[in-house]
């Protein structure tokens, strides 16, 4: 059973910038991808970014342009590099890791945006 556990989420003013992290407990390699998504209370989990294991990179399209998806093999880590933050980037931020026999998913961090 792999577990993820990310880090990095905090308060931050709008325009300011944070990189979560999302470190496995095992190889990312055996996932065909990895992804980060987030949820407000209230709402459902939204699709925010993912990374191939050939790092082909997808994003929604609140994010493009100002969040960066990248991923570490070899330290079984994937990063979410945020900046240009909005007071509506704050949710609780979950990694995600996709295989073939389901999904695999952290226990979240907390990003807010706020003044």
């Amino acid at each position: 059973q792999v577990q993820l556990v990310e880090s990095g989420g905090g308060l931050v003013q709008p325009g300011g910038s944070l990189r979560l992290s999302c470190t496995a407990s095992g190889s990312i390699r055996i996932f065909y991808a990895m992804g980060w998504y987030r949820q407000v209370p209230g709402n459902q989990r939204d699709f925010v970014a993912s990374i191939s294991n050939d790092r082909n990179a997808n994003y929604a399209d609140s994010v493009q342009g100002r969040f960066i998806i990248s991923r570490d093999n070899a330290k079984n880590t994937v990063y979410l590099q945020m900046n240009s933050l909005r007071p509506e980037d704050t949710a609780l931020y979950y990694c995600a890791a996709y295989s073939s026999g389901g999904t695999y998913w952290g226990q979240g961090t907390q990003v807010t945006v706020s003044s």
